[in-house]
């Protein structure tokens, strides 16, 4: 089985690194408040500059904390059950600060995959997705694809009952599990 792991929002919050860069330069943004995937725009962020913050903050990759302190522990779980690959939407700059997080972090994967846009991941040929964005999990399942959603605030109106959602990753073993047995 291959697994295909999501970095922004599923292992790393870096969210958090954002809004507290934001909070400094611009109105105060709450995490909860962030209520769909491109909030942004109501905050009249423009989409490039919003994505050129988010690398920024990359570059202060030891500040940003883990979505979850179990979070090594998970990816090991996952890898035993098939190959665990990391698969992430970012710009290519980011890519070594990304892996040098993964290795503080202990997270156990096999291969780093990066492409530039999130929609592309569909068209990869994983067995099961864990993502924390509405717009990929939707453009996986229009392919056919098993989706794991990793509950965020800006996913939490996704409504598709095909993809299973995740408070923590440690449950996407069992979820995997269920699937695989089906």
């Amino acid at each position: 089985m291959k697994i295909a792991l999501d970095v922004d929002g599923v292992l790393a919050d870096v969210i958090h690194a954002w809004l507290s860069y934001n909070n400094k330069v611009r109105t105060t943004i709450l995490k909860s408040e962030i209520s769909e995937w491109d909030f942004w725009k109501r905050y009249d962020i423009n989409k490039f500059e919003f994505y050129e913050e988010l690398s920024m903050c990359w570059k202060s990759w030891k500040d940003i904390p883990p979505t979850e302190t179990s979070i090594s522990h998970a990816s090991k779980e996952l890898s035993k059950m098939g190959t665990v690959d990391i698969v992430t939407a970012r710009e290519e700059s980011t890519h070594d600060d990304v892996k040098n997080w993964l290795k503080m972090h202990d997270i156990a994967f096999k291969n780093y995959v990066g492409v530039a846009e999130g929609a592309e991941k569909a068209k990869l040929d994983y067995d099961i997705f864990i993502d924390d964005s509405p717009i990929n999990a939707e453009s996986m399942l229009a392919r056919g694809k098993s989706v794991i959603l990793y509950s965020q605030p800006w996913n939490l109106d996704f409504a598709d009952q095909r993809a299973k959602r995740i408070y923590e990753l440690k449950n996407a073993v069992d979820v995997i599990g269920k699937i695989h047995c089906n």
